[in-house]
């Protein structure tokens, strides 16, 4: 069983924490890869419109008549062939967001706290005790503990920490979400990843449970499988004779 250091916001050494096998033995790539794109997809604003040749402006008579100009016949001004005219099938509003499994973005979740791990740039604090809503201050216990770089903050509960709130949101390339709330994109995103030890105790506990539930379901299938009798083969007719 893997094992992280726990450290203070002076940067000394508290503790130890043992690492579930099942929450941080391995990282699924492809998995990965469709839980961030879910999420980019239901975030996008799907706001853009065009207008259609109903919605531009211009009279809707006939220009000329159909016979006997010598023109191209024409039956209004706001058809998509002239200039100022209408746009065919051209983007709607509408919304990117669609549905995505939620046993999938729980292992999602798993293999990017996997991957940061694998990666050394996962720290875990025993407390964000912060004493007085100080962005300075806050700023130097970041610099103790030696992070440099875009850094994601996860804690048991923001509402609780408000002095943890207001000394952080000022700091360029830093977010503070609350265990509860984490996504595979907030860990991907960030170069440092620095949880609180509580909100990691109870994160990791949640997604072992989900870990091992799939895995006991996934047994009896396997049983079932094993149990199939094989497919008969019919003999040849030089079998037979």
């Amino acid at each position: 069983m893997a094992t992280i250091d726990i450290y203070n916001l002076s940067g000394a050494k508290a503790g130890t924490m043992d690492l579930a096998e099942e929450v941080f033995g391995a990282v699924n790539e492809d998995l990965l890869w469709e839980a961030i794109t879910h999420y980019r997809a239901s975030a996008r604003a799907g706001t853009h419109a065009t207008k259609n040749r109903g919605s531009v402006s211009g009279s809707g008579k006939k220009l000329w008549k159909q016979k006997g100009t010598g023109r191209a016949r024409i039956g209004s001004i706001r058809s998509p062939l002239w200039r100022h005219g209408g746009t065919v099938h051209g983007p709607q509003p509408r919304s990117y967001d669609y549905a995505f499994p939620k046993k999938k973005l729980l292992g999602a979740l798993r293999s990017a706290l996997a991957s940061k791990f694998a990666d050394g740039k996962l720290m875990v604090v025993n407390s964000f005790d912060v004493k007085e809503p100080k962005t300075k201050l806050f700023r130097e216990a970041l610099d103790k503990l030696k992070i440099d770089g875009t850094t994601l903050l996860v804690d048991l509960s923001t509402a609780e920490n408000k002095n943890l709130e207001l000394s952080s949101r000022n700091i360029d390339g830093l977010e503070l979400v609350r265990a509860n709330e984490v996504h595979p994109y907030h860990i991907m995103r960030y170069t440092h990843v620095v949880f609180a030890q509580k909100a990691l105790e109870k994160l990791q506990d949640s997604l072992k449970k989900s870990a091992t539930r799939r895995s006991h379901e996934a047994e009896p299938a396997q049983e079932k499988a094993k149990k199939k009798p094989a497919r008969r083969v019919p003999k040849t007719k030089a079998e037979v004779a």
